[in-house]
């Protein structure tokens, strides 16, 4: 498996990401041949080696040929650039996905249709770049799955055009909602609305652990040189060895409170609620606390984005004054569905896999029980159906 990660200490825009992508191992002839699909003039990708701090590194820049003739494009227009273009369908998905966080983000900031949205982070030439070239390198390198670490959003102010506004931007802090982040590394905009949306979009997972080897690693050089922090983006390529390409490993979060004071009938609709929201699983153990009180204790395993959703419903739904929290690594077999028919009826079965092949499987228990009603056979009769027409 092989894994795009974005280390984001020091932010990302969208020349970062192409430097970084190109240095990684893009072909920039490649990456040049490609936006020259879409077919509008105005612009070139101006690729050199440079550094930061000692750090040596690719700085990708989008060079406007004629600055005053270039014209802000509304977000249909942008759709019509792409979509008539000779591009792969996938790079047109991947453009138009981060193009559409960056207008909806602005038309809430502003207050508009998001046809109306003709800012700058949406229809000018080097955004267009920046983003079409992200999709385009991103396609190029065939990764499996991509990660990240928090963002560094950076502090103080940045002059936008409708005036001074406090880091993040107002669109950048819409588009990394309920994303990890962290501010206040240098004064000035370390992401970008661009930068931001490119990962809003692209990235499957944020962490800040990498548990395969690092095969390669590749410097985006940022515009800016006026920090003791290194104004680059690193990139790394992860390949997973070939036994465990069957193996997802992520991070997760557990999170856990006692109750000595509260309905046992209302555990039921707590452990609902909690899955309803997107817990990945939910568990009650029996406890004996201080003074030999019989009590619960409820434990929630879920995505490190959606823990702040989970302790909420805690506190809402629950008699705990208080949760702990424990950052933990979890690893997944790979997993596929699939349905088998039975003289009774379809089943859904779930099948995982390792090391390239068939480990075992399970019937999904809420078909074989609708089918063992409607049939009035056991359930275990079903069960043995499903296992002759594997």
């Amino acid at each position: 498996m092989r894994i795009l990660y974005y280390d984001c200490f020091a932010g990302i825009s969208g020349d970062m990401n192409l430097g970084a992508l190109i240095d990684l191992g893009v072909d920039p002839d490649y990456l040049k041949s490609e936006l020259e699909k879409l077919n509008i003039d105005g612009f070139h990708l101006k690729i050199e080696k440079t550094e930061r701090r000692g750090i040596y590194g690719t700085l990708a820049s989008v060079i406007i040929e004629n600055q005053d003739n270039e014209k802000h494009r509304h977000l249909r227009h942008v759709h019509e650039i792409v979509n008539d273009s000779s591009l792969s369908n996938k790079v047109k998905e991947t453009s138009l996905k981060i193009f559409q966080l960056i207008a909806e983000a602005e038309a809430k900031v502003h207050n508009i249709e998001i046809q109306k949205v003709h800012f700058h982070e949406v229809g000018a030439l080097d955004s267009i770049a920046d983003i079409i070239g992200a999709a385009i390198c991103l396609d190029y390198l065939k990764v499996d799955k991509v990660l990240s670490s928090p963002i560094q959003l950076g502090g103080g102010t940045v002059k936008c055009a409708h005036g001074v506004m406090p880091v993040p931007a107002p669109a950048t802090a819409l588009i990394v909602a309920n994303i990890p982040v962290k501010t206040g590394l240098v004064q000035h905009e370390a992401t970008t609305p661009t930068g931001a949306a490119i990962l809003a979009a692209t990235v499957d997972e944020f962490t800040e652990t990498i548990n395969s080897p690092i095969t390669k690693t590749g410097y985006g050089i940022g515009q800016r040189d006026i920090s003791e922090v290194p104004n680059i983006l690193r990139v790394h390529l992860i390949e997973t060895q070939a036994q465990l390409d069957d193996v997802r490993q992520e991070s997760a979060v557990v999170l856990e409170c006692n109750l000595d004071d509260m309905k046992a009938e209302h555990l039921e609709y707590l452990m609902d609620k909690l899955f309803d929201n997107g817990a990945s699983d939910a568990w009650f153990t029996p406890i004996v606390m201080k003074k030999s009180r019989p009590a619960t204790m409820v434990s929630v395993l879920c995505n490190p984005e959606k823990a702040a959703e989970m302790k909420t419903i805690l506190f809402e739904n629950s008699t705990t004054l208080g949760i702990r929290e424990t950052q933990i690594a979890k690893s997944m077999l790979r997993r596929e569905e699939k349905t088998v028919e039975t003289k009774y009826g379809t089943v859904r079965i779930k099948e995982c896999f390792l090391k390239g092949e068939s480990l075992r499987y399970k019937p999904e228990f809420e078909d074989c029980k609708t089918l063992a009603i409607k049939h009035n056979v056991s359930i275990s009769a079903i069960e043995k159906e499903v296992i002759k027409s594997i």
